[in-house]
């Protein structure tokens, strides 16, 4: 039997729920962190914590608990189910009386093919809300996640009114030409844990970072694409709706694979 937590005390799983009468349950105004945890070990906790305030003040959520409450909580679970490889989720609601929530589950991983064969992804033309912060508002990206699926493809890349291509339902997304990386700037996308681990091992490994988004119609002219998040690391994009994308550099993604999960 799992257990949770809710306002950094430990319940049984069953009982992390939330009231549907609760106003702000209703609208969504909740923020909320996935976090990676191997060998009981919590990745990258300070950044989560980092970006978890600032999420709650890009859309004025303001709530009483502090990093140290929120931490030992989450280390509390881990003790007490004897955690050693999942991925955790906190939960923050706001309103007059804020909670917060702590579960998990099994540590989501992918088939090797993905990284040495790529995946496929579809565009889909929507831009997010408030994109900087990680809020519990996704029905665009569930839409866009649930169509890119139906067509066969891992994962769906979002489009704006410029045609630009800035992010994934679930990932970051990155453009290689020669020895530059083209990526959104950080105020058009939520600034993925993983996306900073990158952009730092891809500067180590010799390349310029270029805060230009790639285009819906200038994508097959890169040596390659790839997206990242906290649960896969970066993983090369093998097809875009269908046409296939170069692979000049998928060595140069695995090297950067390499080294983030290193940090880890």
């Amino acid at each position: 039997m799992r257990s949770a937590i809710k306002n950094g005390v430990l319940i049984r799983e069953e009982e992390a729920v939330l009231p549907v009468t609760y106003r702000e349950v209703q609208y969504s105004f909740s923020v909320y962190e996935a976090l990676r945890i191997t060998s009981g070990h919590i990745v990258h906790m300070d950044d989560h914590l980092k970006r978890l305030k600032e999420s709650c003040h890009d859309i004025n959520l303001k709530h009483p608990f502090t990093d140290e409450e929120i931490e030992t909580a989450v280390n509390a679970l881990i003790e007490k189910d004897g955690i050693k490889d999942a991925t955790a989720r906190i939960l923050l609601v706001g309103g007059t009386s804020p909670m917060f929530f702590v579960t998990y589950s099994d540590l989501l991983t992918y088939p090797e093919s993905y990284y040495k064969e790529g995946v496929a992804v579809t565009l889909y033309y929507g831009e997010r809300f408030l994109p900087r912060a990680k809020t519990s508002n996704l029905l665009m990206q569930y839409i866009a996640l649930e169509e890119a699926k139906a067509k066969g493809a891992f994962e769906a890349l979002l489009v704006n009114r410029k045609g630009q291509v800035l992010e994934g339902t679930r990932s970051n997304f990155y453009g290689i030409a020669g020895n530059r990386i083209y990526t959104a700037p950080d105020e058009l996308v939520l600034s993925g844990i993983t996306r900073i681990s990158v952009l730092r091992a891809a500067e180590k490994l010799g390349l310029e970072i270029v805060y230009t988004p790639p285009t819906d119609v200038n994508l097959h002219m890169f040596d390659s694409l790839f997206i990242s998040s906290t649960s896969m690391g970066a993983m090369p994009v093998s097809a875009v709706n269908g046409n296939p994308m170069k692979r000049g550099r998928w060595d140069m993604i695995a090297s950067i694979c390499s080294l983030e999960r290193e940090w880890e």
